[in-house]
């Protein structure tokens, strides 16, 4: 089952994504502290795979993230490049590619719900309609219908993606 969007321009020439299977989707929550066996956290890594701060500290102390892991699923976890080996953002493109790579791989495992936390935008310094853009993009690259953004219904994502 994928959760469908319709991507809409509004008379401002702006992109509205609509919900059209039953507005009632279920969003990341701000903070996660625990989580259910069945359960990923999302979170924004390096490539070198050193989790020092952030959520990616989180997720190492927390949720089995592996040191030296810095793209996939650990434990609990999933770690999504937003820095490579220099500690210098990645690309939009590798942005985008970690995402689809993150939903190809979510849709693979529907006995799991992934949790996608806002990647990136902390100690990184992405900006979230940045973060927001590359995650549709890599949605798009997966979708089954290229004309509608759709998402496996057991991908949360921020409230501030949609």
């Amino acid at each position: 089952l994928f959760i469908l969007y319709k991507v809409t321009i509004n008379k401002k020439k702006l992109l509205k994504i609509n919900n059209i299977m039953d507005g009632k989707r279920k969003f990341t929550p701000e903070t996660i502290d625990e989580l259910k066996a069945n359960e990923v956290f999302v979170f924004g890594s390096n490539r070198n795979g050193n989790h020092y701060g952030g959520a990616a500290k989180v997720a190492y102390e927390k949720f089995g993230a592996e040191w030296g892991v810095g793209e996939g699923h650990t434990g609990q976890s999933y770690a999504l490049p937003t820095l490579d080996e220099n500690m210098e953002k990645v690309t939009e493109d590798e942005l985008e590619d970690s995402f689809a790579k993150l939903i190809g791989y979510a849709d693979d495992n529907r006995q799991l719900t992934f949790y996608v936390t806002k990647v990136g935008c902390g100690i990184a310094g992405w900006d979230i309609e940045t973060v927001k853009r590359c995650f549709w993009k890599g949605a798009a690259e997966v979708s089954p219908d290229p004309e509608w953004k759709s998402i496996p219904s057991n991908v949360i994502i921020p409230e501030e993606f949609v």
